[in-house]
């Protein structure tokens, strides 16, 4: 026995633990949620670059066989027409034009009309859409234009590209007109003793305040412009509707024996004379008759042009564009809403007083005066 205290001799190295095959599995198992994780990562990261303004727009199915692979895209273009709001739109004629599949296009009319650009930015593209653009190399496609309730002043200049103009029993088109609307406190100023005291350099420099009276030399300026686009309208409708060159101006006589009871009477007899581009609504009865439109009919029927103008016979689908929708929506179907804006915020406020030379309805004013505001903080 040896005299060595205890804490000299070796101890027995301890015996190496065999890894079972539960505690494979798991390392197996931890690796794999590693992955999964960095490729749920990966997803999420591509899908909040093309879900939403940035990717495509997604496609539903409206009529016709499912499985054809000939396309008829319904473009919607809908609301006041405004600079800053109509990237929806872009989107839908854009992925049209694009897709090789979309054998023809029928745009779904439903607007008051809106700002004089925002209405021809709208009607190039459309244009463009018709016949095709060889630098992005897209094919010409046929258009049929489909107006709901209404289609007037700006969403009427926008249906020019199409060669079938129908409108519903009930839509109101037409409003071929320009105008300004300037805000006039002169009176209310001088009640309540305000003004702006302005310096400036350049004669019409001012032109248009609120606060100052217009001179005759201020309202040519305006009436200029005004008369400019009125012109410009004229001439994209004659270009769209060649029958009409020269008779927008022509006048027509109008007799009609109104139904309305007065008294003993059961008829109102009304004699009238019109335009065609007098800025004035036209019921689609008499949008046919004085070559608006060209017939009386609903999407449907509407569709059914477009199918014979690409000869697609009974092979084809019908399909709608839908808007981008957010990540959330997009996999747990939760809507998110979006911020609350009061339409007394400043940057709103800001776009709805800047003065503006409208293709619109007149009755519509406020419908765009909502829209400029909405602006601040849309699209």
């Amino acid at each position: 026995m040896s005299d060595a205290p205890p804490s000299v001799y070796p101890s027995p190295a301890p015996a190496r633990r065999r890894r079972s095959l539960f505690g494979w599995f798991g390392n197996i198992l931890a690796t794999l949620v590693i992955v999964l994780s960095l490729l749920l990562n990966a997803f999420f990261f591509w899908a909040l670059s093309n879900v939403g303004e940035g990717g495509s727009l997604s496609e539903k199915h409206y009529s016709g066989n499912k499985l054809s692979r000939n396309k008829i895209a319904v473009v919607r273009i809908e609301g006041a027409l405004m600079e800053g709001m109509t990237g929806y739109f872009h989107k839908e004629i854009a992925q049209a034009a694009a897709d090789s599949a979309v054998k023809a296009v029928v745009v779904r009319v439903n607007s008051p009309g809106g700002t004089i650009t925002a209405s021809d930015d709208l009607y190039k593209r459309l244009t463009d859409l018709r016949d095709g653009d060889s630098e992005k190399k897209t094919a010409p496609k046929p258009l049929v234009v489909s107006m709901a309730s209404i289609a007037a002043s700006g969403a009427y200049y926008i249906s020019m590209p199409a060669k079938t103009i129908l409108a519903e029993p009930t839509t109101a088109t037409g409003s071929i007109g320009v105008y300004a609307s300037l805000p006039d406190v002169t009176e209310l100023s001088k009640k309540i003793g305000f003004n702006m005291r302005v310096i400036k350099d350049g004669d019409l420099k001012y032109s248009g305040s609120p606060f100052t009276e217009m001179s005759a030399h201020e309202k040519q300026m305006w009436q200029d412009m005004i008369d400019h686009s009125y012109l410009q309208f004229l001439h994209v409708v004659e270009g769209g509707r060649p029958g009409l060159k020269g008779k927008l101006q022509e006048d027509i006589a109008i007799r009609k024996d109104l139904p309305i009871r007065s008294g003993t009477e059961r008829s109102r007899h009304v004699e009238f004379t019109r335009y065609r581009a007098d800025g004035g609504i036209w019921t689609s009865d008499e949008a046919k008759q004085y070559g608006l439109i060209d017939q009386i009919g609903y999407l449907d029927d509407a569709l059914k042009i477009a199918r014979q103008s690409a000869n697609l016979g009974d092979d084809y689908h019908v399909i709608l564009y839908e808007r981008p929708i957010g990540l959330l929506t997009a996999f747990l179907d939760v809507k998110a809403r979006p911020p609350q804006v009061s339409l007394l915020d400043p940057e709103r406020l800001s776009n709805a007083a800047v003065p503006r030379v409208w293709y619109l309805w007149p009755q519509a004013d406020l419908a765009g005066i909502l829209a400029a505001a909405r602006q601040g903080s849309a699209d």
